[in-house]
Formats: structure tokens, C-alpha cells, sequence
């Protein structure tokens, strides 16, 4: 049994540092450095226990060094990943600190340590790239509280830890740190693809060349000119942006500002310093202890307000370094795009890099860096949980975006196994592509009108190599995403006329804007909203902000001249919006005559199907509109009330339900009724087994992605629908609540092409 030792001692933190950075000078290596690291620790602070626990790659904890428990315990003694006040400071990624520790209702004993009945108790994450690698404790018989400068210091010493593990992991010391073999990582498919390639990090770890300042007088210099440039680059981007930045928008933006020059952050900077750590990692320990905090709150709010935290330190960290920009270089061809989230901007700097696949911790099937994916031709997987804090820059990478896998360090008979799919999946693109110029219809002659979605200039490419017939949804919200200001006439202009120049003869509908939910534009107001997909967003926002709305439509009617046009208002509710946003059309041709303006030949306008109230409002629009389209995605989730951009209740509805296909045949025969044309440009149309469902139903003409059109014509050249058509509906109608496997099995039986349940 250990004496107690008495607490305190006089030691500061450039004492311990300064032996710690002897220590690491020295020949130890792996487990012997460790074990001389919780020495030093224990004598420094006057602890009668310091011990280091190791996340193993099954998320359990292991000792593998202690001064004062027994040594016996050492690589025996494992705790659960929750289990235990260490579990507690792991699942959590924050330090605790307790005056009695066996009183805590977490508290756990374990016989084979030795351990004493300690009481004083001290524990920090042990963080690298937000991934907590680890728990570093301190321990003392008597019951003692340790103060803020032990907890910072301990901290400190946890940072160089990290280092320490991480590299012992890389060189296979007697560490056993890193996962073994391959990482199966699960998600949700965004675009359909496979691809092999090296890991490149969206917004990598900048991590410090030096832990230990030689000069305390210098790395604080250092930090003040980094500060006071990073707080310059600030206050320019916020006054050049003041002439079109108001309401929430700005008040982001002055936050972040206010973040910056917070003198508390700044303080703790130079305390970091005044301890014995160079600048970098005084800014280093801050930005690991918010990436943490990043990925253990569930709290939305806070989480925005830890990113900007976040990504303010990666600035000043590129300023530390040399990088006044804030830049950083660019990915290897061949590379899969890692990210936590990545908005639809972010994803086209990359256009021009030559990826190979993307995959994001957040982003659902419709979140728009998923749609730019789609529109770059890149595999991509969301929803990846624990995706970045497992990843390192160069990592082999495996994307199977038709299942929604991804493997990390995959095995080399995984990674032949892959390219061997790889050249099938290129074999079986180029059949679909010998379909090209056939026309798309089925056994009995029932003809079908297969159209592209696109919303960048380069969607635009696939028109002639798909042989789509046109493009039936042309978002126009990309120009002012991807924009710091709203966009000018001119340049929407210019931006319209050559989507129109480019679609030559097959027609073009143009989708007004469709901002809000998950598409922000900065220039755009607005308060937090708890629910965004149905609070403020799309023809909403478009009519109570009639100036960005007319001119939108004065570029429109300019971009046309006297060629076709047509137009598409997204989410309505209800015919009096539809009314009021045509009016709006009709007063610019006005304006447009009255200055003796070129008008478009033929304005022909249509509304998106994306609410029940206005899916039971089709029969009153008959001579208002000239045509419908269904969005399946937004009418789904309101149908439902599922948020389909969150993975824990995405999964629960399904289009193919009786519910919802009732609904989906109300609307053809609606539209029928009114003798409105109507179509499906939702995420449905571009599954076989669901648009096999709603051809059947009396849909046709569906707009869909690129890669979809291929499969889609396939299908209908597959199927007799006076045959099938019958049997679909029966099911349909049957009463029965669930009808999936019935419809899966029904298609397999009567058409010849493969479909995904």
C-alpha cells in the first residue's frame, strides 16, 4: 500500500514541461517512455497515481502505464468504453476533476490494480484531429481538489501525449494503436459510383512542427502579429460585405468577429505560451478541445458556434506557419474527398481537382453538396458517422457508393476485389450508353419522355451523351449559393442565356429560386428557425422579397429574348401563391414591352408538386397552369413529417407504401382531369423499381440525374406495361400496409433488368 502523498508542491508548468521535454529526448521508446512520462507526471504534481489509458480499436480503454498501481495491471486492466469515470472522460472528450472520486455514481473498482481507495481525482481527454485517443489520469489518496492550473497543465501534457501515441501507433511500437486491418465504414448512398483512391481532408489538422517554446518572449510575438492579422483579414471580409450583408447573415458573420477578438480566448493563448509551448501549440490544444466538443454535443446551436471556433483557430494556425491566405494545397488526382460537411461552394472549388469520391460525416440523399456530386460524377456517400476523426491524410480508401460503404485501410485482396468491380461497373455504363439514340418506349408502344435535372452549366454536358430529351428542372439557386453577394442583372443574364443556348431545340424548365432549409445565401436574411424545411424557404422567401424574385425573372425574360421559356415555382401551397407569383412573371413582360424589350415567344408556366395541401389543389388550376412536376423528395418528408435530411427518421417512410402511391396516383389523375402535363423530377423517377411503380400508375415523363437516364430507358424498353400496369394497381389498392416485396417481386417476375430493393 502507497502513502499518501500531500498535495501541492510549488511546481509550474514550464518546470514540467521543460523535463518533459528532456525526457522525450531520450532513448525511451513505446511503453518504457510512457512508463517514464507518468513518473515524471506523478512527481511533478505530487500525485500518488498517474496512469494512461489507450482507446483500443474496439473503443475499450487500456492501461498501459501507471506510477502507484500495480504493475501487473498494466495491458491487463480494460475498461468499457463507457464504463467508469475514464470511460465518462473518453465518451464525453471533456476533463473531470472530483474531491471524492468513490463517490461519483460512475465510479469503478477494479481488484487487480491494487488500487488503493484514492480519493482527489483528475482526468483529461487525451484528443488528436477530435479524436480522443486516450485518457490521461491523476489520483490522490487524500481527498484533494485539483485546481484550473492542474487541469490546464495536465491538459497540456495530454496534447503532447497524443503525438506520442499516434506516432508510436504509426511505427508499430509495442502500441497496438491503430485500427487493424480494414475499416468498414456505413452510410447513406448520395451518388451511385465506386472509387480507390488516397485519403485527401477537406479541412485537415494543421498540427504543430514544435511543442516546447525555447523563447516565451518570442512565441508570444509570434501569437500577437498571427492574432492581429488574422483579426485584419476579419474586419475586411465583414466591410466588404457590409453593402449586402443584413439580419442573421451579418450577425454570424459579427459574431465570428467577435470570436476573434475575444480577449479571454486570447488569454489563454498566452497562458499556453507562458507554460512552455510554442504558439502553434498553445493554438493547437485550444482547437483539439473544441474539435471534441464538436463531436460530442447535440446541440445544433452550439455545434455552428464551435465550428466557427474551430475554423477560426485553423486561420491563425495557416498565419502561424507562414500561409497568410489561409490556403492550403490542393488534392492528388485520384482522391477521395473526406469532410465533416461541405457546403455545395466548397464542393465545386474542387471541380478542377480530379477526385475520385466523396464521403461526408453530415449530408442526406438531398442536401445540395450531394446534387453538385451528382452533377461532377462522383461517387459519394453521407451520413458517415465518425468519419474524419478516423481518417488520416494518405489513407487508402475504398467508396462503394452503390451500397453505401466505404472501407479505410482496406486489405490488398479487398482493394483487387474492387478494381475488378470497377472495370465490370465501366462495362456495364457502356452498354447503357449504346441506348443513347433509342427511343424510350415500351413493348406495347407506350411512350415515355426521359429528361435531365441540372442546375450547373456542366450538367449541361450530359444532355447529348445521355440522350435526354431535355432538361426538366433547371435549378438556378447554384449562382447565388456559390456567391458572397447577390447576384447582378448581368451577370444572371449571361448565366441563363447559355443554359438556353446550350439545350439547342429540346426544351429547358427553369426552376425559380428555391433558397432556405438547407440552402443559405448570404445575403439573405433571416432568424434561426427550428425547423427550416418547413419554415422560410422557396417561393416563401422568393414572394417577401419580391426585389430578388422580379429580378430573377427580368433576367429570365432578358436571358430568353424571343425564344421559349419556360418557368417552375417551387413549393406552393396553394393556388392563390401560384396566382401571385405568375402575376409577378406577367408585370416583368410588361415592363419588358413597355421599354420596347425583346419577349419570349411562348411563356409557358408550371409549379413543383412538393406540398399535400397543393397536391389536393389541382383540379382549381386548370387554365393557370401549363404544367406540373412532382418533387418526390420534399413531398415525401412533408407527406410523412420526416425530415429526409436526418438519418434517424429518413429511412422511415417509403414512397413505395400504399399511403403514398394513392397520393401519387390522385395527382396524375388530377392532372389529367385539369389536362395539365405532369412529371416526376424527384429522386424516385431515377429508380427503376420506383419509376417501373409510377409508370404504372400513369406517370410519363420523369426528370432524373444523368447517370440515371441510362438505367431508366433500359427499364422501359424492358417491360410490357399493358401487362404489368394491371397488377401494379391491384396491389396498390389491395388494402394491405406494406407492398414493397410484393411490387420487387412482381417487377422481377415480369421484366428482364435487375432492381435494387
Amino acid at each position: 500500500m502507497s502513502m499518501p502523498r500531500p498535495p501541492g508542491g510549488g511546481h509550474d508548468a514550464r518546470h514540467l514541461l521543460g523535463r518533459l521535454r528532456e525526457l522525450l529526448a531520450g532513448e525511451d521508446q513505446g511503453a518504457d517512455r510512457l512508463q517514464s512520462v507518468v513518473k515524471l507526471i506523478a512527481d511533478t504534481v505530487v500525485a500518488d497515481v498517474c496512469s494512461i489509458y489507450v482507446r483500443t480499436p474496439d473503443n475499450s480503454l487500456l492501461l498501459v502505464a501507471t506510477e502507484g498501481l500495480s504493475q501487473e495491471a498494466v495491458n491487463r486492466t480494460r475498461l468499457g468504453e463507457n464504463e467508469g469515470l475514464v470511460g465518462l472522460i473518453s465518451s464525453t472528450a471533456r476533463p473531470k476533476r472530483l474531491k471524492n472520486a468513490p463517490a461519483h455514481p460512475r465510479f469503478s473498482y477494479r481488484p487487480e490494480t491494487g488500487e488503493d481507495p484514492y480519493h482527489g481525482f483528475l482526468g483529461v481527454p487525451i484528443l488528436r484531429a477530435a479524436r480522443v485517443l486516450g485518457v490521461l489520469v491523476v489520483q490522490n489518496m487524500v481527498e484533494r481538489l485539483y485546481t484550473d492550473e492542474d487541469m490546464d497543465e495536465l491538459q497540456t501534457v495530454a496534447m503532447v501525449l497524443a503525438e506520442i501515441l499516434s506516432a508510436a501507433g504509426e511505427k508499430n511500437d509495442d502500441l497496438e494503436l491503430r485500427q487493424p486491418g480494414s475499416v468498414k465504414l456505413k452510410g447513406r448512398p448520395l451518388n451511385e459510383g465506386m472509387a480507390i483512391g488516397p485519403v485527401y481532408l477537406h479541412d485537415p489538422v494543421v498540427t504543430a512542427a514544435r511543442f516546447f517554446a525555447y523563447d516565451i518572449e518570442k512565441e508570444s510575438q509570434r501569437l500577437d502579429v498571427a492574432l492581429d492579422t488574422l483579426r485584419q483579414s476579419i474586419d475586411t471580409m465583414l466591410n466588404r460585405a457590409t453593402p449586402v450583408l443584413f439580419g442573421e447573415s451579418r450577425d454570424v458573420l459579427e459574431t465570428y468577429r467577435l470570436f476573434a477578438h475575444d480577449p479571454g480566448w486570447e488569454m489563454r493563448l498566452h497562458d499556453a505560451i507562458k507554460a512552455g509551448l510554442t504558439a502553434e501549440a498553445a493554438v493547437d490544444r485550444a482547437r483539439r478541445e473544441h474539435r471534441a466538443r464538436i463531436a460530442s454535443s447535440r446541440d445544433g446551436y452550439l455545434r455552428e458556434r464551435l465550428h466557427d471556433l474551430e475554423d477560426l483557430e485553423n486561420r491563425l494556425l495557416r498565419h502561424l506557419s507562414g500561409s497568410e491566405d489561409g490556403e492550403i494545397s490542393g488534392p492528388e488526382p485520384g482522391s477521395i474527398l473526406i469532410a465533416s460537411r461541405l457546403g455545395p461552394a466548397e464542393l465545386l472549388e474542387y471541380r478542377e481537382a480530379g477526385l475520385a469520391g466523396v464521403l461526408l460525416e453530415e449530408g442526406g440523399a438531398g442536401s445540395h453538396a450531394a446534387i453538385v456530386a451528382r452533377a461532377l460524377g462522383l461517387p459519394a456517400i453521407g451520413d458517415v458517422s465518425g468519419l474524419v476523426s478516423r481518417s488520416d491524410a494518405g489513407d487508402q480508401m475504398i467508396i462503394d457508393a452503390d451500397s453505401g460503404i466505404a472501407y479505410l485501410r482496406p486489405e490488398e485482396e479487398l482493394v483487387a476485389n474492387y478494381r475488378a468491380r470497377i472495370v465490370l461497373s465501366g462495362e456495364h455504363k457502356a452498354e447503357l450508353a449504346r441506348l443513347r439514340d433509342l427511343p424510350a418506349e415500351t413493348k406495347d408502344g407506350q411512350s415515355f419522355q426521359l429528361m435531365l435535372n441540372a442546375g450547373l452549366s456542366f450538367d449541361l454536358d450530359h444532355l447529348e451523351e445521355t440522350g435526354a430529351e431535355g432538361v426538366g428542372l433547371f435549378r438556378t439557386e447554384f449562382q447565388f449559393l456559390t456567391s458572397q453577394t447577390l447576384p447582378s442583372l448581368e451577370t444572371q443574364v449571361e448565366f441563363y442565356d447559355n443554359a438556353i443556348t446550350r439545350s439547342g431545340d429540346k426544351p429547358l424548365v427553369f426552376r425559380t429560386l428555391d433558397l432556405g432549409g438547407d440552402k443559405v445565401a448570404t445575403f439573405i436574411g433571416g432568424e434561426r428557425e427550428e425547423n427550416p424545411a418547413l419554415g422560410w424557404r422557396a417561393l416563401r422567401m422568393a414572394m417577401d422579397h419580391p426585389f430578388f424574385f422580379r429580378r430573377q425573372l427580368r433576367a429570365l425574360i432578358r436571358a430568353a429574348g424571343e425564344r421559349p421559356l419556360q418557368l417552375m415555382f417551387p413549393m406552393v401551397c396553394n393556388i392563390a401563391e401560384f396566382d401571385a407569383a405568375r402575376e409577378l412573371v406577367d408585370a416583368e413582360v410588361e415592363w419588358a414591352q413597355k421599354f420596347n424589350r425583346a419577349t419570349p415567344s411562348r411563356i409557358e408556366i408550371g409549379a413543383m408538386v412538393e406540398t399535400p395541401s397543393f397536391a389536393f389543389s389541382i383540379d382549381a388550376l386548370k387554365g393557370r397552369a401549363e404544367f406540373l412536376s412532382v418533387g418526390t423528395n420534399d413531398l415525401m418528408q412533408f407527406f410523412f413529417a420526416a425530415d429526409r435530411n436526418n438519418p434517424k427518421v429518413s429511412g422511415r417512410y417509403d414512397i413505395l407504401s400504399p399511403a403514398a402511391l394513392l397520393m401519387m396516383e390522385h395527382i396524375v389523375k388530377a392532372a389529367a382531369r385539369a389536362e395539365i402535363p405532369v412529371s416526376v423530377c424527384g429522386e424516385a423517377g431515377g429508380r427503376p423499381l420506383e419509376a417501373l411503380v409510377l409508370a404504372c400508375l400513369g406517370y410519363r415523363r420523369f426528370s432524373m440525374q444523368a447517370a440515371r437516364i441510362g438505367q431508366i430507358k433500359r427499364l422501359i424498353r424492358s417491360m410490357d406495361l399493358a401487362v404489368i400496369a394491371p397488377k401494379v394497381v391491384e396491389l396498390v389498392h389491395s388494402g394491405k400496409s406494406e407492398i414493397r416485396e410484393e411490387l420487387l417481386n412482381l417487377a422481377k417476375e415480369n421484366v428482364p433488368v435487375s432492381f435494387d430493393r
